[in-house]
Parts: C-alpha cells; structure tokens; sequence
C-alpha cells in the first residue's frame, strides 16, 4: 500500500514537472500617450509524456522503498533477537533462583529435622525421669 502512494505521488509530481509555463507581457502605447501593459500566461501540457523518464522515476521509488522496508525488517529482527536474549536470560536467572530457593529450603529442612529430633531426645529424656521419679 505505501509503495503505490508513494509510486502514485512521484508520477504526480514528475507530470506536474513536465507542464511548461509562459508569460508574454505586451506594451501598447495609446494616442493619447499613455502606455498600457498586458501580461497574458499560456500554459502548455505536452501530449506526449516521457515514459522513460516515468519508468526511471517508478524505479527508484520501488528501490527506496525496498530499502526503506528491508531497514524497517532488519530493526525489526534486531529487536527481535534482544528480546528473545533477554527472555532467555531472564529464564536462566529465574531458574538458578528457583534452585537456590530449593537448596535453602531443603538446609531449612534438614536443619528443623535436627531440631525436632533433639527435642524429641529431650522430651523422651524428660520422659524417663518422670517415670523413674514415679516409680520411686
């Protein structure tokens, strides 16, 4: 769509360059001895137009805007791929924290298994002697 406006545009502007434009100003000096002046403009539309001056035209424009659409595609891409780079590294930095969470939690884990068997070493400990002392 952007290349037939702008194809559209350049054989509007090279058609309006190829009108030709004349200005004849005429004095005439009247019997009384003033002179009067009259400007007349004659436009001129050539019934032929140069089809290969159009053709030249067309092409150029068709060449700018492959480039300019192959620019747009490569920035495109470009971003593409920091974006995707990002996402990975972003998934890597997540993962390697889910597994230091994990070995945190699992030394968290270990550590309250210690605690829970002193206490329970304890408490049957302390369970032991109250029955000694009852059985006295």
């Amino acid at each position: 769509m952007k290349k037939q406006i702008l194809t559209a545009a350049v054989i509007s502007v090279f058609t309006v360059a190829c009108t030709k434009s004349t200005t004849k100003t005429e004095q005439v000096e009247n019997a009384d001895g003033s002179v009067t002046t009259t400007t007349t403009t004659v436009t001129e539309t050539p019934n032929t137009v140069d089809t290969a001056k159009i053709n030249d035209a067309k092409e150029d424009v068709k060449a700018k805007v492959d480039a300019a659409g192959n620019k747009i595609d490569d920035a495109a891409q470009k971003a593409k791929d920091k974006i995707d780079a990002t996402a990975d590294k972003t998934k890597q930095d997540l993962h390697k924290a889910g597994q230091d969470i994990k070995t945190e939690a699992n030394k968290v884990g270990q550590d309250a298994k210690e605690a829970a068997k002193k206490g329970a070493s304890k408490v049957e400990e302390a369970a032991k002697k109250v029955k000694e002392d009852l059985s006295k």
